[in-house]
């Protein structure tokens, strides 16, 4: 049986500093440094498109990220888009923590599977309230809601409608405006 050694939050950004994975497009899941896939043209698009999308609907509420890291136990992923609390003066020195993020959005082609499991069982242990994965394939959106030790105990599917967030429950967000 082969062990794995595992790294920290603090090993990972060590190596960061150092330029070990300057040349590498990575992120850190429960202590493991996993290869990111490379980005899709199709993937860009609907991630820009909903971002500007939640701008507008969250301005002055949130801040939305676009593929930057957050910070969660043993884990410093790089989700599509990530709704974190204001002022961005919280994150000059730091990403945001479980307890900052409103809403986590992975747009999925290539890593549907990995979003669907991995990502949503690591999201859901973290406290992550809302994950959200956009399945470019079949045109849905799959939220999920109220983390538990590992898991989501609410699930839907959308391909049409309003989403309401549960932050923020009195913004509508139309599917149709996530799946341009």
């Amino acid at each position: 049986m082969i062990t794995l050694a595992k790294w920290s939050i603090q090993d990972y950004h060590q190596m960061i500093s150092a330029g070990i994975l300057s040349d590498r497009h990575v992120e850190l899941l429960e202590g493991e440094i996993i290869e990111m896939s490379p980005e899709k043209p199709l993937h860009r698009k609907i991630t820009d498109s909903i971002a500007e999308y939640l701008r507008e609907k969250f301005r002055g509420l949130a801040k939305i990220y676009e593929a930057h890291p957050v910070t969660l136990p043993n884990s410093e992923p790089e989700p599509d888009i990530a709704v974190v609390k204001i002022p961005v003066s919280l994150y000059d020195f730091r990403h945001p923590y479980s307890e900052e993020i409103y809403l986590l959005i992975e747009v999925s082609d290539t890593t549907l599977e990995k979003d669907l499991e991995e990502k949503r069982f690591l999201y859901a242990s973290a406290g992550i309230l809302e994950y959200w994965v956009v399945n470019i394939e079949t045109e849905q959106i799959i939220v999920f809601k109220q983390p538990s030790i590992d898991n989501y105990q609410f699930q839907k599917i959308y391909s049409q409608g309003t989403i309401f967030t549960l932050v923020f429950p009195d913004i509508e967000i139309l599917v149709e405006e996530l799946l341009k």
